[in-house]
């Protein structure tokens, strides 16, 4: 099984960035999955959760409005789309499945001007 993250970035404050996370190995589409973050110094923090039909999405109460979570099961992608990036958003983004049985090896996201 291989979660491999891309999209990270600088951005500005206010920015937007679009984070792509690519499965293989396992039935994505049965999955439900997630995006954790770790921003420095600090431990990790769950961001936002997609259930397996992408009926159902969840986000951290600090990201809602400003960051969309959706999925692809024809390419086995998840994608996490932030906009107006705040300086709190700096961090290692990581997808994962659900239960964090799965995880990929994060994409670094820093916003900053």
């Amino acid at each position: 099984v291989q979660l491999v993250e891309s999209g990270g970035s600088l951005a500005q404050p206010g920015g937007s960035l679009r984070l792509s996370c690519a499965a293989s190995g396992l039935p994505f589409s049965t999955y439900s999955m997630t995006w954790v973050r770790q921003a420095p110094g600090k431990g990790l923090e769950w961001v936002s959760s997609c259930n397996s039909g992408a009926t159902s999405t969840n986000y951290v109460e600090s990201v809602k409005g400003r960051f969309t979570i959706s999925r692809d099961d024809a390419q086995s992608t998840l994608f996490l789309e932030m906009k107006n990036l705040k300086a709190e958003d700096t961090a290692v983004y990581y997808c994962a499945t659900w239960g964090a049985t799965y995880w990929g090896q994060g994409t670094q996201v820093t916003v900053s001007s």
